[in-house]
């Protein structure tokens, strides 16, 4: 049996981003069918539908493709688990063309380096996101008549909502404003359309982000 390149990508709202991956999972050898697209997720929830299925279309001697190791987890211990479940099944890591050899002691020194940096850059988000409402508690901004949003305000809020990292009442008060007026622009804003040229690509979206459109393919069985 020939041997295939399993792409993954994740994003969260950013089509700019997501053309980006494909193009370089493209330029790595993965075919647009072997494409697995996580759309609204983020790295640190492990309940992703499209990796579970990039990892279940991998067979023996296959290699596993991803631009970036936080497309493929945001936690050192999340990265190692799915790592060590690619070695035991003898399927490869490919990092941006690199391919990842765990029995290589520089080289896991390097993939935890990255899974660290990985990790940090996540908790990084999240204790500045908490230190701008804190700064915004203390200036008052907080207090009184709730403003009305700008439209790149409101693009903001969505794609800070889409990235699930913060729960509704934390935007709300991030961008001061009222919990109805998260979801109400959260419900009105329509998910970007995707280009005719990745439409074979198998995309996962989050629940609400849902595009609409049937995606052609099927699926291979996972391993037991």
């Amino acid at each position: 049996m020939t041997a295939l390149h399993i792409g993954y990508a994740r994003v969260s709202t950013a089509e700019q981003e997501l053309t980006a991956q494909i193009n370089a999972l493209r330029a790595l050898g993965v075919e647009d069918e072997q494409i697995f697209v996580d759309h609204g997720y983020t790295g640190t929830n492990r309940a992703r539908p499209g990796l579970r299925e990039a990892l279940a279309a991998c067979r023996k001697g296959d290699t596993f493709v991803i631009t970036k190791l936080d497309r493929l987890a945001r936690s050192l211990p999340d990265a190692r688990d799915i790592v060590e479940e690619l070695t035991r099944r003898q399927v490869k890591l490919s990092i941006g063309g690199s391919i990842h050899d765990p029995n290589d002691p520089v080289g896991r020194l390097l993939f935890n380096m990255l899974a660290m940096v990985a990790e940090f850059e996540s908790d990084l988000i999240r204790a500045r996101t908490r230190e701008g409402m804190q700064i915004a508690k203390a200036k008052g901004r907080l207090r009184g008549r709730k403003p009305k949003l700008s439209p790149a305000q409101e693009k903001l809020l969505v794609d800070t909502y889409r990235r699930g990292q913060h729960t509704t009442a934390e935007i709300a008060a991030l961008f001061n404003v009222a919990r109805s007026t998260v979801y109400r622009t959260i419900q009105r804003t329509p998910v970007e359309p995707e280009p005719p040229e990745t439409r074979r690509i198998r995309r996962f979206p989050a629940p609400g982000q849902e595009t609409g459109t049937k995606r052609k393919g099927t699926t291979k069985p996972g391993m037991g």
